[in-house]
């Protein structure tokens, strides 16, 4: 286990962890750089489509630090070092292209991209010859000439490349044209891949030969990297805990243009408790809005560190990656396997038949993550404390009790890899044939039959913060919806739900969930994936209401809290009148936005209900608020306002405090007089007029007018307190004809009158309202 290290990367969200893990991969070769791609680990369509992390995904890397391949020469002639040669100049070179393909894309000739780089090796003051004329010798005589693209700083050839792939002969070529020349280095650049393709192609001619060389160099032992990548939105926080749990080691990534967020000092938090070793490192200095000595400051504020202590990299370039390597394995702990010596002794003196005496190598591992596959059943990730396990070994479930053979161990590279064995100190998966849902479960411990011990110490199973119900647009997909939340549940364990009906809407579930955004990415996985239409309800929060009546004629089905029951939908919500108190749940808010943004924010915050609280300078032009704040008001769009009154700037993270008295009421919509449960929300007092007026307002804008006149209303307090009538369309029935006594046209005219209002009070005229509508009106 010495050669272990087990780490992951936390930060707030679009802080660069997903591109620093792909320089990761790159350089420690753990992927071909012809099948590199932006985003490897965000397997996730919707990850992609974003921009964002949603699921961990582990990876394992193979390194070997100081390690000699075709990138490395014996010596850099610029710096002496053991190092790559030209290191900086080729940073600004592969900058330079990642940009133009950027820009220019996929699927144009040579010459185009050769023209734009002369214009970006202008913009970024790089010296440059294009198609300048080389001899090429033999025996010190000229046989021919060689006109690369460019010469780089009388340094570097470059070669461009538009082809779907390039090769050994493409390298062998470029390869025999420096072999004459005084330059060392040339950079074969392919822009006809789906990504960026580059070789370099060092020749020295004071080096020895290969195995001379490999003698000389001092090659260090093998390292296994296992990094965990996570999620930064404060949503998926529950995602960033479990990856703590299963290593020893944490990069805390600050971007060095935004600067520490508020979601950096949630994540941090989380590390410290964990016990983690905390390497600090400053992301996108390649950026021309980079503050890195001004972020270093709030860093070291932060942590407590020496400005020495914290690493300079860039995702996009490569720069500082390696070194960032070699210090985790230099500070990051190796893991320990637990110890189970007093245990065995206790299990020894058993005077049980069935206790017999237990390994010190025993196997035993703990659960971060699972997933669902249709052939192999549940697949579960692993951390594994003790022991080693191979495929079909008898093991257990220590926490559901349920008995499995290990049918397939494995490594994440990054795709699901087979191998021999897992051992203690490894992070793998176990495949294990189980096809019943709900028996695998995060926090619970695998081990091997005789395994008597109790269970691991585990996770905290995630609370729920938004509650809404989900129903299919038909009744007829019900079950095909049970199937698919289902379904998703074994690889998402943070969301709950279970079955409701509704009198308008017919049956469905209500389901819990993580925040806003955790809620709209289900729905639309259950839309992509499972191709459902779906209505979704105004998300809500948790209220416990303390009824007037006695407690024999409170609602069934509710759960109670002495004399009171908690309430998960606004539709269940009690009529003014018959409570005597509402208590809601509270959220400790900090928010970090820069100075000259607070005036715009102080409204914001007022009609948002928060008491604010400290408030203390955070670098040189940044403010950070701590604040308590109904946690209604957070789901009341509040993520979006702030970061429009502060540009973009400001960033939040909360955590449950507790809960309070409310003094909340229930607003209902009603379309063509019927009240829509979908829309149904709970609502402030103060603000539940201000809220019926947009909430109809909206609702007006984008529903579909219909065949007759209809009402959209706003009810709340025993009354309606706003209303919008949409029209109905207008069909000419009279474009048939051209003359005639006026009066036909009236008659006609008359008759379609008739027929809609006939047709709305026999109910014939249903109002159509399309899934796109429920999706607007829930981004409300």
């Amino acid at each position: 286990m010495d050669n272990i290290r087990n780490f992951s990367i936390i930060a707030h969200i679009d802080h660069g962890k997903s591109t620093l893990a792909d320089r990761m991969l790159e350089i420690t070769g753990t992927i071909e750089a012809r099948k590199m791609q932006d985003q490897v680990l965000d397997s996730m369509e919707l990850e992609r489509e974003r921009g964002i992390t949603i699921k961990m995904q582990p990876v394992r890397m193979v390194y070997h630090p100081r390690r000699l391949d075709s990138d490395l020469t014996q010596t850099d002639s610029d710096t002496g070092q053991n190092d790559f040669l030209y290191k900086d100049l080729t940073y600004k070179i592969r900058g330079a292209c990642f940009a133009v393909r950027k820009s220019l894309g996929l699927g144009h000739k040579e010459i185009v991209y050769q023209k734009a780089l002369e214009i970006e090796f202008k913009n970024i003051g790089l010296n440059f010859e294009s198609q300048k004329i080389l001899n090429v010798l033999y025996q010190d005589q000229k046989v021919g000439i060689y006109t690369p693209d460019f010469i780089i700083e009388d340094k570097i050839i470059i070669e461009l490349k538009s082809l779907p792939e390039i090769g050994k002969p493409q390298e062998e070529q470029l390869w025999s044209y420096i072999k004459g020349s005084k330059y060392k280095l040339a950079l074969l650049i392919n822009f006809g891949s789906k990504d960026v393709e580059f070789k370099r192609i060092v020749y020295d001619s004071l080096r020895q030969s290969a195995s001379s060389l490999r003698q000389s160099a001092q090659i260090q032992d093998e390292y296994i990297l296992n990094l965990i990548d996570t999620p930064g939105h404060i949503d998926f926080s529950y995602e960033v805990s479990r990856a703590l749990k299963a290593v020893e080691g944490s990069i805390l990534l600050v971007d060095s243009t935004q600067g520490v967020q508020a979601q950096t000092l949630t994540t941090l938090g989380m590390a410290r408790e964990s016990g983690l070793t905390i390497i600090p490192v400053l992301s996108k200095i390649d950026s021309s809005l980079a503050r890195v000595s001004e972020v270093k400051q709030e860093v070291i504020k932060l942590l407590g560190c020496k400005e020495e202590d914290i690493m300079e990299t860039s995702g996009r370039t490569g720069k500082g990656v390696e070194a960032l390597l070699n210090a985790i394995i230099e500070k990051v702990p190796p893991p320990t396997s637990i110890d189970l010596t007093q245990t065995h002794a206790e299990l020894n003196s058993a005077k049980s038949a069935s206790s017999l005496p237990l390994s010190a190598s025993a196997f035993r591992a703990l659960v971060f993550d699972f997933k669902y596959s249709t052939h192999r059943g549940v697949i579960v990730f692993v951390r594994v404390m003790s022991g080693e396990v191979k495929r079909n070994t008898p093991l257990v479930f220590k926490i559901a009790k349920e008995t499995f053979t290990s049918i397939e161990v494995g490594i994440f590279s990054p795709g699901e890899v087979a191998v021999d064995k897992l051992s203690a100190g490894e992070i793998g998966y176990i495949v294990t044939g189980i096809k019943q849902p709900g028996i695998a479960s995060v926090g619970d411990t695998v081990a091997t039959i005789e395994d008597k011990l109790s269970p691991l110490a585990g996770y905290m199973s995630p609370r729920p913060v938004v509650w809404a119900s989900i129903y299919p647009e038909s009744q007829d997909d019900f079950t095909v919806l049970k199937q698919a939340l289902g379904k998703l549940k074994l690889s998402d364990s943070s969301y709950t739900f279970e079955e409701e009906s509704s009198g308008s809407l017919g049956r469905g579930f209500r389901c819990g969930f993580l925040g806003m955004l955790h809620l709209e990415i289900i729905s639309e996985r259950l839309h992509r994936e499972f191709n459902l239409e779906l209505v979704v309800t105004m998300p809500t929060i948790t209220y416990e209401v303390t009824p007037k009546e006695s407690r024999a004629q409170l609602p069934t089905g509710q759960a109670y809290k002495n004399k009171s029951y908690m309430v998960y939908s606004p539709a269940n919500f009690p009529d003014e009148g018959t409570y005597s108190e509402i208590r809601e749940p509270w959220a400790n808010v900090v928010i970090i936005t820069p100075v000259k943004y607070l005036s715009n924010l102080m409204p914001l915050l007022y009609d948002h209900e928060a008491e604010i609280g400290d408030s203390e300078n955070f670098g040189e032009d940044r403010t950070r608020l701590t604040m308590k704040m109904p946690l209604r008001e957070l789901m009341r769009n509040f993520f979006d306002k702030l970061k429009s009154v502060t540009s973009g700037f400001g960033s939040i993270s909360y955590e449950i405090e507790g809960m309070r008295k409310a003094d909340v009421v229930r607003l209902d919509i009603l379309v063509a007089d019927e009240i829509l449960p979908a829309f149904s929300r709970v609502v402030s007092r103060r603000v539940v007029e201000q809220e019926a007026e947009q909430a109809v307002e909206k609702l007006h804008a984008i529903l579909p007018r219909q065949m007759f006149v209809m009402k959209i209303q706003g009810k709340a307090l025993g009354r309606i307190i706003s209303s919008r009538t949409v029209s109905a369309f207008s069909k000419d029935v009279t474009q048939h004809m051209y003359g005639g006594d006026i009066t036909r046209k009236m008659k006609l005219r008359e008759k379609q009158k008739k027929g809609k209002k006939k047709m709305k009070e026999r109910g014939m005229g249903k109002v159509n309202i399309p899934q796109d509508v429920f999706l607007k009106m829930m981004r409300s």
